[in-house]
């Protein structure tokens, strides 16, 4: 699995291509982290698109990046889930907590659900 970040203005993009298993999920999670934690970032949007595979230790990194997101209050959201990856989340009952977008352009203008 490869992680990189890129800036649009004040938002950051985490692009993860491979997949996310409980081998590769703590470099997604410490990335994460970092971004919402330690540098603030105000809006954090991961890039699944290149992700053809998440195991549950995957979907707990995603989570806890939710979850940081909250306690900061800023944004966090999914955008260019797998088939696979949208089944798991939906098995889980995850899809409906996540911003999930189809695509970057739609996350990159979406308003937040809770202003």
């Amino acid at each position: 699995m490869q992680i990189a970040t890129r800036q649009v203005g004040e938002i950051t993009v985490v692009d993860v291509t491979g997949d996310i298993t409980l081998y590769h999920s703590p470099d997604l999670r410490k990335t994460l982290l970092d971004l919402i934690k330690t540098q603030k970032i105000p809006y954090v949007i991961v890039n699944l698109t290149e992700v053809k595979y998440i195991d549950s230790a995957g979907v707990a990194s995603l989570i806890e990046g939710l979850k940081a997101s909250r306690d900061t209050k800023s944004r966090f959201s999914l955008f260019g889930l797998s088939r696979v990856a949208r089944e798991v989340l939906e098995l889980t009952r995850l899809l409906k907590v996540f911003e999930v977008y189809e695509n970057e352009t739609q996350a990159l203008e979406s308003k937040p659900a809770n202003p």
